[in-house]
């Protein structure tokens, strides 16, 4: 965004882009001393471990705390796009419209003191869990979309108070679970803040957060995610690139009973094959189509991105079924949800928060939210992203079909960003029981002509465009 001097500005609190990552707190856990079973070499590599752990959340930390003072200027004079919908700041009414809704967004950041990862002592992902954390925010906004009424937010009343949902004095005793809410509706509890129609809403934002909690029987949460990844190759504290995490969202949702109607389908060599999604779709009538999510796994450059794709990035953030981004800039991913002029807007993860017990019946909801929006120049993103769309039915998706369609005439005359297609994927005999890529070398196909292209010297597994 370079707006003339003369050009109204208005100022929501925010971390400036200029200045570079954000400081993580120092974990406070110490080294626990070795039982019997454990070897002295051993216990000094889990301490050395733990210690390098705390060493960069504490580096991190110093970082992100600089950034978080400043505030990012968005122009007066120019619409904010998110998520489909435009915001004209000059009108208080839409600017505070703007400012619910950006808040309403679940806010997944890097955690510390969660119980250990599996194979290993890390008990934050401090430093490598970024596109894991940017990968569970998309999947948050499809849920959201899915779950809640259209134009839900998070109301100003419940941002008011520390618990969104304060329960009067309760004896009873919860059995701890990911749906504590209905148990404290199924037993008459009233809430103090809110209408009765709040009620379930609140019940539902809360229980989705909860899916995403810090714990291994968390359905959405880091240590799911990372069982997930080991089929691919990953583990706790690799890196984990936009495409893997697509896989990976993929294989949490469709081993989750939380939402039986809901599927995700992962693009394959930058196509979208209209066959595949009907089949994971359709169910015997009178059953309608399942709602699906679309992950779109792509790569807009070489090193660097690509300026023909800019337009085509607008226009995609534009329409009502994207859910977002997961880009950001180079090792440092960034969750995109709309933009202003040649500014990216963006939530981010890098900062380190507790880990919160979402298994206490009212556990605060304060940090699972941000309340100051970002932003970035579409010139420092990454080229590297995975591209996020939900439909909630049959015609929902045929419309989504097009308005992608349409957007995509934007993007570079050679190639388009990725295609629609008919018909169902070939399945290559390597990727004959796996569901997620196994190497660097992906193809790609235009019309009729199928090209091989070797992505050997990219972080990730994406088609050079």
């Amino acid at each position: 965004m370079n707006p003339s001097t003369s050009s109204p500005r208005c100022e929501i609190q925010s971390a400036d882009d200029d200045l570079e990552d954000e400081w993580l707190f120092l974990s406070s856990e110490s080294a626990v001393p070795p039982g019997p079973e454990v070897s002295r070499d051993e216990q000094e590599s889990e301490d050395k471990g733990k210690l390098k752990s705390r060493l960069v959340s504490a580096w991190n930390s110093v970082k992100y705390g600089w950034s978080w003072k400043q505030k990012s200027k968005f122009s007066m004079s120019s619409p904010v796009i998110m998520l489909g919908k435009s915001y004209e700041l000059r009108d208080e009414v839409e600017k505070e419209h703007f400012r619910r809704c950006f808040s309403s967004l679940l806010w997944l950041t890097y955690r510390r003191g969660f119980p250990p990862l599996a194979g290993g002592s890390l008990t934050t992902d401090s430093g490598w869990g970024c596109v894991l954390r940017t990968g569970q925010m998309l999947l948050a906004r499809g849920l959201l979309m899915h779950l809640m009424p259209p134009g839900w937010t998070w109301s100003v009343s419940h941002r008011a108070v520390k618990d969104d949902m304060d329960l009067l004095r309760n004896t009873e005793s919860i059995q701890p679970g990911w749906n504590s809410s209905q148990h404290a509706n199924k037993r008459g509890r009233k809430l103090s803040l809110g209408s009765l129609l709040d009620r379930p809403m609140e019940g539902t934002h809360r229980s989705v957060a909860s899916w995403f909690a810090d714990h291994d029987t968390a359905p959405y949460g880091i240590h799911q995610l990372v069982e997930l990844g080991k089929s691919s190759g990953k583990k706790a504290g690799d890196w984990y690139g936009p495409s893997i995490v697509a896989h990976i969202l993929r294989k949490a949702v469709s081993t989750s009973a939380n939402v039986p109607n809901l599927v995700v389908y992962v693009a394959q060599d930058c196509t979208i094959y209209l066959q595949d999604v009907r089949k994971l779709c359709e169910q015997p009538r009178p059953q309608p189509w399942k709602a699906i999510i679309i992950l779109v796994p792509v790569r807009l450059g070489g090193q660097d991105l690509n300026p023909s794709y800019i337009a085509c990035v607008k226009k995609l953030l534009s329409l009502q079924c994207c859910i977002g981004i997961v880009g950001g800039k180079p090792k440092h991913s960034l969750f995109f949800v709309g933009f202003q002029d040649d500014h990216l807007l963006y939530l981010d993860p890098h900062y380190c928060q507790p880990t919160v017990d979402v298994r206490k019946q009212n556990f605060p909801l304060e940090s699972f939210h941000c309340k100051y929006p970002r932003k970035m120049s579409f010139s420092r993103m990454d080229p590297s992203c995975t591209i996020g769309f939900y439909a909630k039915g049959k015609k929902d998706f045929k419309s989504l079909h097009m308005a992608v369609n349409e957007a995509l005439s934007t993007s570079a005359e050679t190639y388009p960003m990725f295609i629609f297609a008919e018909g169902e994927r070939r399945v290559e005999e390597e990727e004959v029981g796996s569901s997620a890529p196994t190497d660097n070398v992906t193809y790609i196909q235009r019309k009729t002509e199928r090209r091989r292209i070797d992505t050997s010297n990219s972080l990730d597994e994406f088609v050079v465009l």
